[in-house]
């Protein structure tokens, strides 16, 4: 049996369906399903499912086992300021299921974020030491000290699950996202401000170095996202921190003009202002480097944002239900 916390989200969701396809027996973990999360479980065949706490109890009552635990479930609010709430959730939950893979053998494949590199004046090669980053949010900050806290503890020599690995997911977009709202992602936000004005609004840049659209994100379809995910637990890959992007940046105009070309329609892009709140942790440049992985093996060549945006336009169109209001 294999365990997905977070798998009502965005990622978890998606990891379900594709082992679910391939015929795994599948133990869900979420917080109570809400109508808007409830059909990213949808067509799933059978498996079980628990709440967070209720998961951490049946594990130390020996109740579950599971093979592996791929651990996607997080406060994913960029924009959160209760630090008690991320350091519960995504702090020290995290640190619990660590130290019950450690002393079970089991492996254990975690969300860490691009956000734990801040403003991308260090770079994004995930050979740096979180001790060397400093993110812009507190959400960044929450996953920057859980990967701080993993690597001190293989360093201390203390037990640590035999396999693991904390992935630094870039912007990633695709299926079964629409219950994220304001935090979905552009390509979302893009087809459903198009569908709803036949428009997209994009933000002025407030770099002099990028032109308003020219600001570049590491776009990652989720699928890649799912196949680092899988290779790194069925493969003999180093423990550590990976990037998990493309490695190649699309500016936002470029993306936009994808969903309108996705969708058979002229591009119709807009530009407003930035909110101040916004832009002072904005980041105009995200580029995965992602040396490490291939160099660990995995090597399959990334989708490319054309190819992606499409997929996900032809499966927005097709489900109808997963749209939200605007």
């Amino acid at each position: 049996m294999i365990a997905i916390t977070g798998a009502a989200g965005f990622i978890g969701s998606n990891l379900a369906h594709t082992l679910a396809a391939q015929g795994a027996s599948l133990l869900l973990v979420d917080d109570a399903i809400t109508p808007e999360k409830a059909g990213n479980l949808a067509s799933l065949p059978r498996f079980q499912f628990t709440r967070p706490e209720e998961f951490l109890n049946d594990l130390a009552a020996g109740f579950a086992r599971p093979e592996v635990i791929f651990h996607l479930g997080a406060c994913s609010d960029t924009t959160a300021t209760d630090w008690d709430y991320l350091r519960r959730n995504n702090i020290e939950y995290s640190q619990h299921l660590w130290r019950w893979c450690a002393t079970q053998g089991v492996p254990l494949l975690y969300a860490s974020s691009a956000a734990t590199y801040g403003d991308g004046s260090r770079g994004f090669d995930d050979r740096t030491p979180p001790a060397q980053l400093y993110p812009l949010n507190l959400y960044g900050k929450s996953k920057n000290d859980f990967d701080a806290w993993a690597l001190a503890e293989v360093a201390a020599g203390r037990p640590q699950p035999p396999k693991w690995a904390g992935l630094k997911f870039f912007n990633v977009y695709g299926p079964r996202e629409s219950h994220k709202g304001r935090m979905a992602s552009v390509v979302f936000q893009t087809w459903r401000q198009v569908k709803a004005t036949g428009m997209m609004k994009l933000f002025r840049s407030t770099d002099a170095k990028y032109a308003d659209g020219g600001q570049v994100r590491d776009f990652v379809f989720v699928g890649d996202c799912v196949h680092h995910l899988l290779w790194l637990w069925r493969n003999d890959a180093p423990n550590g921190l990976y990037n998990s992007g493309t490695g190649t940046p699309r500016t936002f105009q470029e993306l936009a003009t994808a969903v309108f070309n996705a969708l058979g329609l002229p591009p119709r892009i807009e530009y407003i202002d930035m909110p101040a709140d916004l832009a002072k942790q904005y980041q105009n440049f995200t580029c995965a480097d992602m040396t490490k992985l291939h160099a660990a093996g995995c090597t399959l060549a990334a989708t490319t944002l054309e190819a992606g945006v499409w997929t996900t336009i032809q499966w927005l169109e097709e489900n109808a239900a997963f749209r939200i209001a605007a």
